[in-house]
């Protein structure tokens, strides 16, 4: 499984029997995955003469520009939209919570990707600004008049969503009612990167606090 061009947070990278993880990555359960936007590189440890197995590179991610994502970067640059990106019906956006209110939360969509509802395929950074909702009933399948919007997201995080209507003039409508979709990058109240622990809860690695969230199951 080859890095990605560009990683962002909760993305798989490849399994840690493959790779060790450095600054910016993160080992859930078997597998390496990103914990910050950025671009990967691998950085291979000297071998020793009397090893008898190979060692494993180091996966590194360093934060992008706030600046200018694509500056000095490549590849990567054909992923940020020269013109405004708008997203279809069944596209994969992920957005950061910018608004929390007792029906809805607002979402600022930063990436859309266009190949189906799995979100692992060729993103593309929005150039400009575009708003997203997701109502109260389109948070998860099952039990929807119990949804605390509240407790499903907050402030800051890093929501995987799907299109579901194209909504008003201001905000497209969006759904996290799947398993992969959610909350997929999480801070505490004590601004610690979280990791997910189940389908609705985020543990604070330096408290050991747990809070909940809608989790999205990492792909």
């Amino acid at each position: 499984m080859s890095l990605p061009a560009l990683a962002l947070p909760g993305q798989l990278l490849g399994p840690s029997s493959s790779y060790l993880p450095g600054p910016g990555t993160h080992i859930h359960g078997s597998n390496l995955y990103a914990s910050l936007c950025g671009r990967p590189t691998t950085a291979a440890a000297p071998t020793k003469p009397s090893s008898k197995h190979p060692v494993k590179p180091t996966v590194t991610i360093s934060r992008l520009p706030s600046s200018s994502p694509s500056t000095d970067l490549g590849p990567v640059s054909e992923r940020v939209s020269n013109a405004n990106t708008l997203p279809r019906v069944g596209d994969v956006v992920l957005g950061r919570v910018v608004r929390c209110m007792v029906r809805q939360v607002n979402l600022a969509v930063m990436v859309v990707y266009s190949d189906g509802e799995d979100g692992d395929g060729e993103g593309v950074v929005c150039a400009d600004e575009v708003q997203g909702v997701v109502r109260r009933e389109d948070v998860r399948a099952t039990e929807k008049e119990k949804v605390l919007v509240g407790e499903a997201f907050r402030v800051g995080d890093l929501v995987r969503a799907v299109v579901i209507s194209l909504g008003d003039q201001s905000n497209y409508y969006l759904s996290t009612a799947k398993n992969e979709l959610g909350v997929i990058m999480a801070k505490s109240e004590d601004g610690n990167t979280m990791f997910p622990i189940s389908w609705k809860e985020f543990r604070d690695p330096v408290t050991g606090e747990v809070e909940t969230r809608k989790v999205a199951k990492p792909l």
